[in-house]
């Protein structure tokens, strides 16, 4: 049923919560494929150059944040890849859930960006208006 499923992650404890509840749905379909997201937008992207300069680090360091997440993923013994996107996490998250035939979303209900979230409105809630796929939210 969910063979292509799109898990968006940023590295905070919603997002690893996101990846147990893909692996779990993965482990119910042979041959799921798992795709985590992470989306670096403008406000990140500058405070990272300007916090260490070096883009080189700067990789290392974004990745890092989603070494839990990989953890996870392969103790559950599910395949998946990760893809970097630059832009604003909810219109780059539906993008390419709808444009990769993505049969699932699975989202964390809150992010590291707290701030933005409240000023801006949730990007689990713009990802829910505008995938054409179901979404699952996790809090």
């Amino acid at each position: 049923m969910y063979k292509n499923i799109l898990i968006a992650a940023d590295g905070s404890d919603h997002s690893i919560r996101t990846a147990e509840q893909a692996a779990e749905l993965a482990r119910l379909q042979e041959n799921a494929q798992i795709t985590v997201i992470y989306v670096v937008d403008g406000d990140t992207s500058k405070h990272d150059v300007l916090a260490e300069g070096n883009q080189a680090t700067i990789d290392r360091k974004r990745l890092e944040r989603l070494k839990p997440i990989e953890e996870r993923l392969d103790k559950a013994g599910v395949g998946y890849k990760v893809v970097l996107k630059r832009g604003e996490p909810g219109p780059t998250i539906v993008n390419y859930a709808n444009e990769e035939d993505i049969d699932i979303v699975i989202i964390g209900s809150r992010g590291l960006n707290t701030l933005q979230e409240m000023v801006l409105g949730s990007v689990s809630h713009k990802v829910a208006k505008r995938a054409q796929c179901p979404v699952m939210i996790v809090k």
